[in-house]
Formats: C-alpha cells, sequence, structure tokens
C-alpha cells in the first residue's frame, strides 16, 4: 500500500515562452511540496510535467496508465491550456484523475497587479476550458476547489486518494468461494464476468473438500503457537479448548491456501461444509481481522467490497466489518441490531473480545467458538452492492451506532447497534426500495464521499440514504437513474 503515489501535471502551452514556463513549473513544485509537507494526505504526490502540447500530454497520460505505482492523476491549468490538446491524452488516460482547481496566490496582489501577473495566473479561466473538455468526453472525475493550502481541500484530496487506492487494489482482488451461495437466495447472487470487467474482481470456485483436507494438514505446533497468541490478546472463557484449536486449524488452513491463490477475498457457506467438524466463525474473524475479505453465505459481492474498503481506510483506525441487519427495535426513531452467525470482525469491538463456544442451529456440525463484543459507538455507514442487472448498484446508508440498550446475555455472538439517518422507517423504505442486501459492510473509517468517488471511478451506480432522505424524493431519483442506465 505504501509505494502507490499520485502523479501532479500542470497544463500551460508553448504561447507564453521560456521564462513563464519555468516559473510555471516553480509554482507547480511548491504546491507538491506543501502539499506532501502537510501531513494531511494518505500517500505523496509527484510532479511529474508542465505540458504544453498533444504530445506530450498523450505522453504522460500512457506512462501514468502504465506504471502500476499510479494509483491517479492530479491536474491543474496554472495558466491557460487550450483543451483540444488534451483529447488525446483524456482518451488514452486509464487512471482516475482528480482536478485540482486552485491558484498559486491565495489573494490578489492589489498593489502590484499588471498584465504580467495576469497572464502568469490564468487558472480561473484555463481550469474552465479544462473543465469543457472533461464534460465533453465524459471522463468521470473528482473536481476539488480551493487554495491548496487551506485544510478542506487537503481533505477532500485525500479522500479521493482513498478512492483511488480502492480502485487499484480493487483490480488485484481474488476471492476463494467456498462452496456456493446459500440455496434459493437471490442478492446473494450476480454477475462474476461483469464483476471482474467492472471492477477487477477475481470469483473462483475452491471446493470445501480443499479446506477439510489443509485444516487436517496443520501441525499441532503451529496451533499451539496461534493458541498462545489468542491468550494474550482476548479473554478464553470457554473449557472446550478443542473446539477453539480446531478454529485454529482452520485459520492456519485458509492462510497457506490464500497464500497460493493469492487470495485477498473468501466465502463460506453453511450449506458446505464437506469434512469440517465445526462452521468457521472465529477464523473468518480473525482473517478479517488480518485485512482479508468475508462475507458469509457466499456472498462474493460483499467479501471483495470488504476487502477493498480495508485497503481504502489503512491508517484511519477507525475499522470495517462483514455485518447483517438481524432485527429491529422500534422505540423512538428506531435502532437496527447488527451481528451475525459468527463472522463480525473484531476491528470494531469496542471493549474487551471474548472468545467462547456455543451450539449453532444450523449448519449441522458441532458447537464452533467465535469471538463475542460490543461494537463501537460513533458515525459509521453500511454499504451494500447488488446487482440490477444491467449494471451494480452500490448503496450506502448513514448509521449512528450507539451503546446497546441492554444487556443480551443470551445471544452468543459479537454486535452492534445503530441509528440509521433519519430515521429507521426511513431508511428501511428507501433501503428496500434501493434492492439493498440483508448483508453489508459496516465501516467507522469511511464515509458516503469515500464510496461516491469509488463508485463514480469505477462507473458503477451510487445511491446514498442520509439524514436529508425523503422517500418520494428518492423514489423520483432512482426511476430517473434506472431510466438513464437503459438509455
Amino acid at each position: 500500500m505504501s509505494n502507490y503515489q499520485f502523479w501532479f501535471i500542470t497544463g500551460s502551452q508553448d504561447l507564453y515562452g521560456k521564462e513563464t514556463i519555468r516559473q510555471v513549473e516553480a509554482d507547480s513544485r511548491e504546491i507538491v511540496k506543501s502539499m506532501n509537507a502537510s501531513g494531511r494526505l494518505p500517500w505523496s504526490v509527484e510532479f511529474k510535467a508542465v505540458v504544453l502540447d498533444s504530445e506530450s500530454i498523450r505522453k504522460v497520460m500512457e506512462q501514468a496508465s502504465t506504471d502500476d505505482a499510479c494509483a491517479g492523476i492530479v491536474t491543474w491549468m496554472h495558466t491557460f491550456s487550450p483543451a483540444k490538446m488534451w483529447i488525446a491524452g483524456l482518451k488514452a488516460l486509464q487512471r482516475p484523475m482528480l482536478h485540482l482547481h486552485t491558484q498559486f496566490n491565495k489573494e490578489i496582489p492589489l498593489d502590484r497587479i499588471d498584465m504580467d501577473y495576469m497572464n502568469l495566473h490564468q487558472s480561473a479561466h484555463g481550469d474552465r476550458e479544462f473543465g469543457y473538455i472533461c464534460s465533453r468526453l465524459r471522463i468521470p472525475r473528482k473536481v476539488v476547489s480551493g487554495y491548496f493550502r487551506d485544510e478542506e481541500v487537503l481533505a477532500n484530496i485525500a479522500g479521493w486518494m482513498r478512492s483511488a487506492v480502492g480502485i487499484a487494489v480493487s483490480k488485484r482482488i481474488k476471492c476463494a468461494r467456498f462452496g456456493d451461495n446459500m440455496r434459493h437466495v437471490a442478492v446473494t447472487e450476480g454477475d462474476k464476468v461483469e464483476a471482474q470487467i467492472r471492477l477487477g474482481w477475481e470469483v473462483n470456485y475452491l471446493p470445501v473438500g480443499l479446506l477439510a483436507e489443509e485444516t487436517s494438514n496443520v501441525a499441532d505446533a503451529e496451533i499451539d503457537q496461534i493458541y498462545a497468541e489468542l491468550q494474550k490478546a482476548y479473554g478464553i472463557v470457554t473449557d472446550d479448548i478443542g473446539a477453539v484449536k480446531y478454529q485454529i486449524r482452520i485459520e492456519a488452513a485458509m492462510q497457506k491456501i490464500f497464500r497460493k491463490y493469492d487470495a485477498s477475498a473468501f466465502t463460506t457457506t453453511f450449506e458446505d461444509l464437506y469434512g469440517l467438524d465445526q462452521l468457521p466463525g472465529l477464523a473468518c474473524q480473525r482473517m478479517m481481522q488480518k485485512g482479508i475479505g468475508f462475507a458469509g453465505e457466499g456472498d462474493w459481492k460483499t467479501a471483495c467490497l470488504l476487502a477493498v474498503m480495508k485497503r481504502m481506510e489503512e491508517g484511519l483506525g477507525g475499522g470495517s466489518s462483514f455485518m447483517e441487519d438481524y432485527t429491529y427495535h422500534y422505540e423512538g426513531d428506531g435502532l437496527i441490531l447488527g451481528a451475525h452467525m459468527l463472522e463480525v470482525d473484531p476491528s470494531i469491538a469496542d471493549g474487551a473480545v471474548s472468545i467462547d463456544v456455543e451450539p449453532l442451529g444450523i449448519g449441522d456440525r458441532n458447537p464452533p467458538a467465535r469471538m463475542k463484543f460490543k461494537g463501537k459507538t460513533g458515525a459509521a455507514i453500511c454499504v451494500s452492492l447488488v446487482d440490477m442487472g444491467n449494471r451494480l448498484r452500490m448503496i450506502v446508508a448513514d448509521v449512528e451506532a450507539v451503546e446497546p440498550i441492554g444487556n443480551m446475555p443470551k445471544l452468543p455472538v459479537a454486535q452492534v447497534m445503530w441509528r440509521p439517518l433519519p430515521d429507521l422507517k426511513t431508511s428501511s423504505e428507501a433501503w428496500i426500495y434501493a434492492g439493498g442486501a440483508h448483508h453489508t459492510v459496516l465501516s467507522f473509517s469511511l464515509n458516503a464521499e469515500h464510496m461516491r468517488d469509488f463508485a463514480e471511478i469505477a462507473g458503477i451506480e451510487f445511491v446514498h440514504i442520509n439524514k436529508d432522505t425523503n422517500i418520494n424524493q428518492f423514489k423520483q431519483a432512482l426511476s430517473a437513474t434506472d431510466m438513464g442506465w437503459k438509455l
């Protein structure tokens, strides 16, 4: 992740003469230096070039598109750069683009401004010329306007960087599916070919028997080593240590398989456990904690989405997890209790995490070990990716995670409680109208803007449910968008 960088490309033209262009480059380098020194950007910016003609633009765009370390480009028109020069380069570009609409000087120097100054500082109309050709070519991009040293501008650039890196890592996601989807379930199905074309996700079946075989081959010494790690990190409250160590066997086997197949996401299903003694629970939680995307019941879309979001959130510390909306509390504005049979990521835990063994009335296997904890509080998002037939739709709901309203001593799984915005009635109606799944990624690190930028770069539909959502307006927007995608 630390190897990614963003290229800074400044637009001008050869009309101004060498002295002016030297000043344009010096100003551009100063902007890049200031941005990197701010400490606000998660990845570095590298000044690449002042481009003056169609050929130089095309070459730098092609270079950016083939450099694996380049996660995106930042463009700025210091002076007036005639936009027809950009057509070939923009059509060749295969990287996310942020258009920074800024100016080298924050204020107009009233006592010395003359035509030389005016000719050098033309971003006000140079960027508009560039904006027109991007709109004409239907180029997806992020536009950030403001002085380059301002906190809001840097925050907007930093957020977009996370989305762009999400796109970069998305193209390398490989998902191992142990078994198929839960039978008869619709929303976890989807077009895996289209997902690979659009997002880069390579989703392949692996027989659960392979996992069972690898599990049986794990050495006792390796199990004991991992168990010692668990003893230090968590409270093991069960006497059934054998069940805990069996989950450790599964964890160690998964790690070997994922290394072999270069997998960064996986799924399981309780309907296909051939050769396994337990449904993977603790093992799945540990994998998520290590950054591997996961979803239950064969839900490869959510598993891959979690893998991407875990990389997008790097360094933020809030945590993201596979999640499921389980049951409602209708008092007041309404609350949702989120959990899953076993598999919630401890990266979103608040307080102590314990490991216990409890019966599971599904899957027809022995009681599995799992981590139990209460989730964090604070602002979060629930994200769902669904297949609408002619496109992928990303649905994001803003939520406020709260302290559970009471103890639930008989609930044997990790749990999170949240208030959907603007309220349960409105949010749940909007979610259902949009076709949102019961599986989501719950993230305390990322926000709707991160996911909107990701969706726009990827060319997929984005739907946002938030504090301002009105159901009638929401339905109208869905209908209008649906008509647009059919054109």
